[in-house]
């Protein structure tokens, strides 16, 4: 079978590999739409260190099972349209007994400390396989996981209806971001320096939007709450005079999520969280999410097509994939498909 093969940083091609063989209690999946995320991106750059060559990349992704011989999953029957959860934990250690496995000591994400479903087939525990509706497009099945990002982010900001929660970056993880804490009933303020991904977030519910580039930050945020500051605040850019910012647009008392990947560390006025008594909690990959994203998307209250810039063949992902990691403005997601959109 055909998989997207990453050598080293800076060489991806497809490449022919041998097909999967399904052990005990695998589902084996024919994958056929897949997204580019920005750790696929990182991974091309070299500069995830939690990436090691060579490998197969992808972790969002959606097929058709092919095969359940070894699984004994009668909920996916042969035919059943599916979305992989991508995260692999050991069952074991302190944050897997109490429920939050994605924060296991040993965790493993395909295709970064393990290989990736960027290929025709795809073999996978059948607890991590969920079925979706048949009328998913290809972009919204594989957008899934993409959503249980955002959706776990919110959940770690325990955001209310009425709240004021700004969101700095418009990029797929903020815009859907915005869109859950629309959902939930919050007021979305979101903030970015790109006019296209504001204009983005405003037609998609966000109640205030901020060009960083054109006004004060804080002043504008705390004129809109009315001098409160915002309740939540979400930092999905991983820039780091952003994540300083966070502590300025939050109120007291308020809460802030760091969701963002930084390339390096940042000095925090922790001082501030306690005149602020401040809670900063972290937001890592989802944790038993998938069932609501899914729901989400069905009921129609967010629109992932939003974050798909372009929808191409799997032949064209490693084209795609030096394009983003050279203009990194000019997509928001790619979305890679086999056989017919």
């Amino acid at each position: 079978m055909k998989a997207i093969y990453l050598e080293k940083p800076g060489s991806v091609s497809v490449k022919e590999i041998p097909e999967p063989e399904p052990q005990a209690g695998e589902v084996l999946v024919r994958i056929k739409s897949m997204a580019i995320c920005g750790s696929d991106v990182a991974a091309y750059r070299g500069v995830n260190p939690l990436v090691s060559y060579p490998r197969i990349i992808g972790h969002e992704l959606a097929g058709v099972v092919e095969s359940t011989d070894k699984a004994g999953a009668t909920e996916l029957a042969p035919g059943q349209r599916v979305v992989l959860e991508p995260y692999l934990s050991c069952g074991e250690c302190y944050p897997c007994s109490i429920g939050r496995r994605n924060s296991c000591i040993d965790l493993k994400v395909l295709g970064v400390q393990t290989d990736g479903g960027m290929s025709e087939y795809f073999s996978f525990p059948k607890e991590l396989v969920h079925p979706i509706p048949n009328n998913f497009s290809v972009e919204q099945a594989a957008s899934v996981e993409p959503l249980t990002i955002a959706l776990h982010s919110v959940h770690r900001g325990a955001v209310k209806a009425g709240e004021h929660v700004v969101v700095f970056g418009a990029g797929p993880i903020g815009n859907l971001i915005s869109q859950v804490s629309t959902a939930y009933g919050a007021k979305a303020i979101v903030v970015d320096i790109l006019p296209e991904r504001l204009q983005l977030a405003a037609d998609l519910g966000a109640a205030y939007t901020i060009n960083a580039q054109e006004s004060d930050v804080v002043e504008r945020v705390r004129e809109i709450t009315g001098g409160r500051l915002a309740e939540c605040v979400f930092e999905a850019t991983g820039a780091l005079p952003i994540i300083r910012q966070t502590i300025d647009v939050a109120a007291n008392a308020g809460r802030i999520v760091f969701t963002g990947h930084p390339k390096s560390d940042v000095e925090l006025p922790t001082g501030l969280f306690i005149k602020k008594e401040l809670d900063v909690r972290g937001s890592r990959t989802s944790a038993g999410e998938f069932p609501e994203a899914i729901q989400l998307i069905d009921s129609g209250k967010v629109n992932v097509q939003s974050i798909v810039s372009e929808t191409v063949d799997f032949s064209e992902l490693p084209a795609y994939l030096a394009q983003m990691a050279e203009n990194p403005q000019k997509y928001v997601k790619v979305v890679g498909v086999i056989g017919e959109k």
